[in-house]
């Protein structure tokens, strides 16, 4: 970590750079003595990545940033406040720091918090931006699994986000095959804390990763601008009971919130034709699978068993879009050609055998305007076209 990047020239520059073409910029070389362009580079890139992902670092004067890598694989802001409500108590522990942000946010609502990294550069950049920050964080740089073996602290909460990247670049999806290996230190992490919290990849498949944690309490499905970023997993020592559910979904207009218990008593599903409403679950319900429950709650039935699409006379409070269907079509792409008469459309699919954009060609509608057209299959196993406007949250 180059400290000559704080001095306030550096800074100056930064600041005054920061809607320049990096690419560009870099060929000119360095105007600063002792700060290379490209740690200059580096730090404008991530402080554009900050001004929407991490608010507070970007308008706190003197922050580090690391490689761009690094601050795409943290969590944001939104994500890591969510967290820190999931927590209390006397004192925590992070096992895989990183940037620090989860950390930041978890010293607010514990009295001591412990952060972990064994990456050197990233620790330090983490101990100097808490300084900035007016964070009372400990800071550990060090394996965090050595750490706690040798260690004879326990921890209210145990914090932990496996790299989910192997050797190869790859990706992973099985928590076995990420570092730290929770499965195989789960007795250990149990022994330093009663209460663990897990981040992994939305891409984990969820029965395998309660198979593997075995106590868990509460699953948080997490989704920003409907993209789910995160998985979040409570688990509590000796816990054998129902696991709750939340699916949360941040966006600029509404906070969806829906709840419910997995392996709870079986829920009946209603089926109907379309009514005057369609609804659209959001992505964190559709990771959830909690379907019925979600009919069942909002009042609505479903258009199909595979469709997961759903539908009701009146309007109602539903976590994801909402559309007034304007017209039920039979899918004759000859006819809808003549009666949509749509040069514009948004186009979705859901359990129907064209792709969008098969669909596009053939009735040779772009992308775009005021009509959205949903291609489906009904309770009658027709295939039809529910020509909707879309209504705001």
């Amino acid at each position: 970590m180059n400290t000559a990047i704080l001095k306030p020239v550096v800074q100056k520059f930064i600041r005054e750079h920061l809607k320049d073409n990096l690419p560009q910029l870099i060929l000119k070389g360095s105007p600063i003595a002792d700060v290379s362009i490209q740690e200059i580079a580096t730090q404008i890139a991530g402080l554009k990545i900050a001004e929407k992902k991490l608010p507070t670092w970007f308008k706190t004067k003197g922050i580090i940033y690391p490689p761009k890598l690094n601050l795409e694989q943290t969590s944001s802001e939104v994500t890591a406040e969510y967290k820190a409500k999931l927590v209390s108590g006397e004192h925590m522990i992070d096992l895989t720091g990183g940037l620090g942000i989860d950390s930041f946010f978890f010293s607010s609502k514990v009295s001591q918090m412990t952060y972990c990294e064994k990456n050197s550069e990233l620790a330090h950049i983490a101990s100097h931006n808490f300084k900035q920050l007016k964070a009372n964080i400990s800071i550990v740089n060090g394996d965090s699994i050595d750490y706690l073996k040798n260690s004879d602290r326990t921890y209210n909460w145990v914090y932990l986000d496996p790299a989910r990247r192997d050797d190869y670049g790859g990706k992973v999806f099985r928590l076995s095959d990420c570092v730290p290996n929770v499965p195989v230190h789960l007795d250990l992490l149990f022994k330093k804390a009663d209460n663990i919290l897990i981040k992994t990849s939305p891409l984990l498949d969820i029965s395998a990763a309660i198979a593997e944690l075995k106590f868990v309490k509460e699953l948080h499905i997490v989704a920003v601008q409907n993209d789910v970023k995160e998985l979040l997993w409570v688990l509590e020592k000796d816990y054998k009971a129902r696991i709750r559910v939340t699916t949360i979904n941040f966006t600029k207009e509404v906070t969806q919130e829906f709840q419910g218990y997995l392996n709870d008593e079986i829920v009946e599903v209603h089926y109907e034709l379309p009514q005057n409403y369609l609804y659209e679950p959001n992505p964190t319900i559709m990771k959830s699978g909690m379907f019925a429950l979600l009919g069942r709650e909002t009042n609505t039935d479903k258009l199909h068993p595979n469709s997961h699409l759903f539908t009701s006379n009146e309007i109602v409070d539903f976590p994801g879009r909402k559309f007034e269907i304007i017209s039920n079509e039979s899918y004759n792409v000859k006819q809808l050609k003549k009666k949509l008469g749509l040069k514009k459309a948004n186009i979705a699919t859901r359990n129907f055998p064209d792709s969008v954009e098969i669909i596009r060609k053939k009735l040779k509608i772009s992308d775009g305007g005021d009509h959205y057209l949903f291609f489906t299959t009904n309770l009658k196993d027709e295939k039809i076209v529910l020509v909707c406007r879309k209504i705001k949250s």
